[in-house]
């Protein structure tokens, strides 16, 4: 009797954008048609969006990948005899040997795309809820302590350290305490949140639920942009189905502890990215940003103490337990412990995720794994960490992504993405966009950032007309000092920092001849 060869085809939205719900109907039609008895799997995408719709088929040797497949290559590819592994213009080989994988060093994302994101066979077959198991067997100070070992900082943009939060949480007390999970995901670039939301959600609900047993917090929102439907609805999917199996709810595995998950629809703000605006938003109010003290750690939610973690730094936690903080920490350099998930987009040949650890550098992202740009043409400037980062020249790629080597050339890591520019592009209008955007999103409620950002546009007009243009600099550079150190939050503290690397990288761009020497 044959066995069904089982196909994967991606659910991921990158790659429903391309086609891959027809791509799966198609070829689940030439199955039936041909007689062929398949076991089709919807998976994550391995984050190699280029070759997307990215099918694999399971083989004695392994899983062999073909892409991209388009609708009018499913026929080809059955009489190619795909299903055996057979020869084709698409075919990549054995999936785990594209170098673009191979290359990596997967923690966070180590399921991703090799599961069935709603399957918790799949996910416990690969060690889910290890972590949690071993949580329950510890007491809440010891699951902190854990976190703490391991060097996890915050993967939202801050790099605060993720246990100084749930240190405070725990110590704080309080008739309710929330885990808050901030899926905002606003930044240019970025998509590592959506891709665990959707094509590994378990392992985002776990490391909730582990943070809730630690700090002693019962009940956990996850605040997802509103442009993410996918996202939504298969989280909403998953915390139903595990809850049915013990994973939450009342008495979690058998332990007598509970916690409870809802997801919530963002506001479609950028500011609400900014937790403590992001829990205004929660409250039901209009996402405006507090003044601190006092913390969310100990006044957050409904005045609740409240840990407020991006979906990475969440999604982390389930493998330090699992494996034990000496492993995870074992990856990266200095501060930066462990892994953080790059995402490549913008002027790129191969955009897509790569999770390494902390200490590769730029050019390495940009032409080890990129391939260059897609234009063909020298690239020219790279935002790194959304579009409140700083863009950096050719002379910075090869310092090590690592937090504080960047903070100290003005630069941040944030939540690892990375947008390329070829020689075209033109920095003063990239400032100004930095300025007009920070105008269009800001909250309003400090005049540094509300004001700031709209006489920003102003000058850098002026200076690209030409009028009092060197005046016009000293005036756009005062403005920038007055925005980082006088705005309540990121918002308006870091428009400055794409502006003033354009500047200070580019003077050519804005009409000046020698490169502008003064302080940034």
């Amino acid at each position: 009797m044959s066995t069904a060869v089982t196909i994967y085809v991606p659910r991921d939205s990158a790659s429903l954008a391309v086609g891959a719900d027809r791509a799966a109907r198609l070829i689940a039609q030439q199955a039936e048609v041909r007689d062929i008895e398949i076991n089709l799997v919807r998976n994550g995408s391995r984050g190699m969006f280029w070759l997307e719709t990215l099918v694999e088929v399971a083989t004695p040797q392994g899983r062999v990948a073909y892409g991209p497949v388009a609708t009018g290559d499913v026929a080809d590819l059955f009489d190619a005899g795909f299903l055996e592994g057979g020869a084709h213009a698409l075919y990549l080989g054995l999936t785990e040997e594209i170098p673009y994988l191979k290359k990596q060093e997967r923690l966070t994302f180590a399921r991703m795309g090799i599961t069935d994101p709603l399957s918790l066979a799949d996910y416990e077959a690969h060690e889910g809820f290890a972590g949690l198991r071993k949580a329950l067997t510890l007491a809440p100070a010891e699951i902190v302590q854990q976190v703490m070992d391991a060097g996890l900082r915050g993967r939202g943009g801050a790099a605060f350290p993720a246990a100084i939060k749930w240190k405070t949480v725990a110590a704080t007390p309080a008739s309710q305490k929330y885990i808050v999970c901030n899926a905002d995901e606003g930044d240019s670039g970025t998509f590592s949140d959506r891709m665990t939301m959707e094509g590994d959600p378990f392992m985002l609900i776990e490391g909730m639920v582990i943070a809730g047993i630690a700090t002693g917090a019962t009940m956990g929102y996850i605040y997802v942009r509103s442009e993410y439907p996918h996202a939504i609805a298969v989280l909403n999917e998953a915390i139903g189905l595990a809850g049915v199996a013990g994973f939450l709810g009342a008495d979690i595995l058998g332990s007598g502890l509970s916690f409870t998950l809802e997801v919530r629809k963002a506001a479609g703000s950028y500011v609400c990215g900014e937790e403590t605006a992001l829990l205004e938003s929660l409250e039901g109010k209009r996402g405006i940003v507090r003044a601190k003290p006092p913390v969310p750690a100990t006044c957050g939610l409904f005045g609740k103490p409240t840990v407020v973690n991006n979906v990475i730094t969440l999604a982390t936690v389930p493998i330090i337990l699992a494996r034990g903080a000496d492993f995870y920490k074992n990856f990266g350099l200095g501060r930066s412990r462990g892994t953080l998930p790059f995402q490549i987009a913008g002027n790129i040949r191969q955009g897509g995720l790569v999770e390494k650890a902390f200490g590769l550098t730029l050019r390495e992202l940009l032409y080890d794994f990129g391939g260059g740009s897609a234009t063909g043409r020298p690239i020219k400037t790279v935002q790194v960490g959304g579009p409140l980062g700083a863009y950096l020249p050719e002379s910075q790629w090869d310092i090590p992504l690592d937090y504080e080597a960047y903070a100290a050339v003005g630069a941040v890591v944030g939540h690892g993405g990375i947008v390329v520019h070829d020689d075209t592009a033109d920095m003063s209008k990239l400032a100004r966009y930095a300025m007009e955007f920070c105008a269009i999103e800001s909250c309003g409620k400090c005049t540094p950032c509300r004001i700031g950002s709209t006489r920003g546009v102003e000058v850098i007009d002026k200076i690209s007309a030409n009028k009092s243009r060197h005046e016009q600099v000293i005036l756009l550079r005062d403005l920038c000092d007055t925005m980082l150190n006088g705005s309540l939050c990121a918002m308006g503290g870091m428009t400055p920092y794409p502006v003033l690397s354009a500047l200070n990288h580019y003077p050519q761009d804005f009409g000046l001849a020698q490169p502008d020497k003064q302080a940034a």
